[in-house]
């Protein structure tokens, strides 16, 4: 896998940022339907697992997840959300990495980017357990986590997959990951 250029770490950092940005709006908006979808709201809540998995899709280095994942995570502990953010970001980073390397950073696909919102939601759901606030009856937890796992995979892998794909074929992604000779030699 190729190093590291400046340019990578920018953008990286600046998707955790953007993400760091939509996640106080999704945070307001997943405040806003508690009265009216107390526990159906659990399907939106894979949006605070995309930004891992985004930024691995776009810049494809290893890192590249835990990376955003923690610039995401200190804008929004810098915004008021307080320091146990950081700690959150840091593990779904931390875990979404470790499902990417498990595929040895090659595996780009829709299943993959999806699991890595999963791995992300299960790094979540420890340290929900560790600070106590999944302290609840085990029909309750299934139910939370389960509808939080079904978000992950579809926010991480269906939407941020999707939006990937949509960069590619504008052709934007190239001047962040220019296509390789190795590339070209598939072409003929």
């Amino acid at each position: 896998m190729k190093q590291w250029k400046f340019t990578d770490v920018l953008v990286t950092i600046m998707v955790g940022i953007v993400f760091g940005v939509i996640m106080k709006f999704w945070d307001d908006f997943y405040t806003l339907i508690k009265p009216i979808l107390p526990t159906m709201r659990q399907l939106l809540y894979g949006m605070w697992f995309m930004v891992g998995p985004f930024a691995f899709l776009l810049i494809r280095k290893p890192g590249a997840a835990l990376l955003a994942s923690l610039a995401g995570a200190g804008l929004s502990a810098f915004i008021g959300h307080g320091v146990q953010v950081l700690m959150y970001g840091f593990v779904q980073g931390l875990m979404a990495e470790l499902l990417f390397a498990a595929f040895r950073y090659k595996r780009y696909n829709i299943v993959v980017a999806g699991l890595a919102g999963v791995m992300s939601c299960l790094g979540s759901f420890l340290l929900d357990l560790y600070y106590g606030f999944a302290d609840l009856e085990a029909w309750a937890l299934v139910v939370k986590y389960g509808l939080r796992t079904i978000s992950a995979f579809v926010f991480t892998g269906v939407f941020a997959y999707s939006i990937i794909k949509a960069l590619e074929a504008t052709k934007v992604t190239t001047l962040i990951r220019p296509v390789s000779p190795d590339e070209y030699k598939h072409l003929d």
